[in-house]
């Protein structure tokens, strides 16, 4: 399966982020990635983003479902969803195209002097698994794509619970805040949900500088297939399912668990 993950810091103007999409997403590849908040940025820490909460069939949702069409692809892209609180939405990664899915962030960034939850809601505990077939190959075996979002990535219970649900690829856009230790920790919990999991991990991030940046995407024995650096840029590589399997046999470790699978 051939992946395109756009690194990008988001505008302010939702309008803009809609305009961009069509550059954004090409035509070549069987997944394409964006970071979270696509369609508007966060704005400053504490900021109201209720206003620029849309449905899934609105103007950003409706644009990548265009694009995905047209490019005949799997889109994954970030955006505000109304929630039952007209004041706290959701932060949804929709998906469109090949397969169709909505997951509602789960756990919400409330860590190193942050407060995403007085903004937004948390998603119900209904982690998505969704399959993403190869084009042009019906012959293929789709791969299963388990979604999460930014600080999801930190706990490794959520990235577990989705390979138990037969996820064999963990897709993460984020909006990961730089600061101290923040980029060591991204590329190390990347890599080591990779590895624990023996699955590939598609982590899309918004842009520098008040992003880390460093898109990644990681093998099933935590091998860096593509890395982005601090500024804009797209990546693409090439998800194997040989690669997959030989990962797990060469590493046994979810055949060799011992404890039982985790359950919500």
């Amino acid at each position: 399966m051939s992946v395109t993950v756009v690194q990008v810091a988001s505008s302010l103007d939702p309008e803009v982020n809609r305009d961009r999409l069509a550059s954004q997403v090409g035509d070549g590849a069987d997944l394409v990635v964006l970071p979270e908040a696509a369609a508007r940025d966060f704005g400053p820490a504490g900021s109201d983003v209720s206003a620029y909460a849309e449905t899934l069939d609105g103007p950003f949702a409706s644009e990548v479902a265009r694009l995905a069409a047209d490019r005949t692809t799997t889109v994954v892209a970030g955006m505000f969803e109304r929630s039952d609180d007209p004041a706290r939405p959701w932060n949804t990664l929709v998906v469109r195209g090949a397969a169709e899915a909505a997951y509602r962030k789960i756990h919400l960034y409330d860590s190193f002097g942050y407060r995403e939850s007085d903004a937004l809601t948390a998603g119900r505990l209904e982690p998505v698994v969704v399959e993403v077939p190869a084009r042009g190959d019906g012959a293929a075996e789709p791969f299963r794509v388990g979604l999460m979002t930014c600080y999801d990535l930190r706990f490794p219970e959520h990235a577990r619970l989705l390979v138990d649900g037969g996820a064999e690829v963990l897709v993460v856009p984020s909006a990961w805040v730089a600061g101290s230790r923040k980029l060591d920790h991204w590329r190390t919990l990347v890599r080591a949900r990779a590895i624990e999991n023996t699955v590939y991990v598609v982590a899309a991030a918004q842009s520098g500088p008040r992003y880390t940046g460093h898109s990644l995407v990681v093998d099933p024995l935590g091998d860096v297939l593509a890395e982005a650096g601090e500024g804009d840029e797209t990546l693409g590589a090439t998800l194997e399912r040989d690669v997959l399997d030989d990962a797990r046999r060469t590493n046994p470790s979810l055949a060799n668990r011992r404890l039982p699978p985790t359950a919500l």
